[in-house]
């Protein structure tokens, strides 16, 4: 393989990340299907701490890991 080779997007970071909104997903989805749009939607704009609330800074925790795993890597020996 050449040596120049770099997988793009494939490490620990970017795993963790998807993980993270496969989770929040999970949460949401089954929120909205006991719940129904509207109360899901009450439980997003209430001051409580909720689990939507959660779903939802979880997915940008997983935005923020995945634009890690994407960045690039700096050749040190340079």
């Amino acid at each position: 393989m050449n040596p120049e080779y770099y997988r793009r997007g494939r490490n620990w970071y970017t795993a963790m990340g998807t993980l993270f909104i496969v989770v929040a997903l999970i949460v949401l989805v089954r929120q909205l299907i006991l719940w129904g749009p509207e109360f899901v939607l009450d439980f997003l704009l209430n001051s409580e701490l909720t689990n939507e609330k959660v779903s939802i800074a979880m997915i940008l925790f997983a935005a923020f890991l995945i634009g890690l795993g994407f960045r690039k890597k700096h050749d040190q020996t340079r």
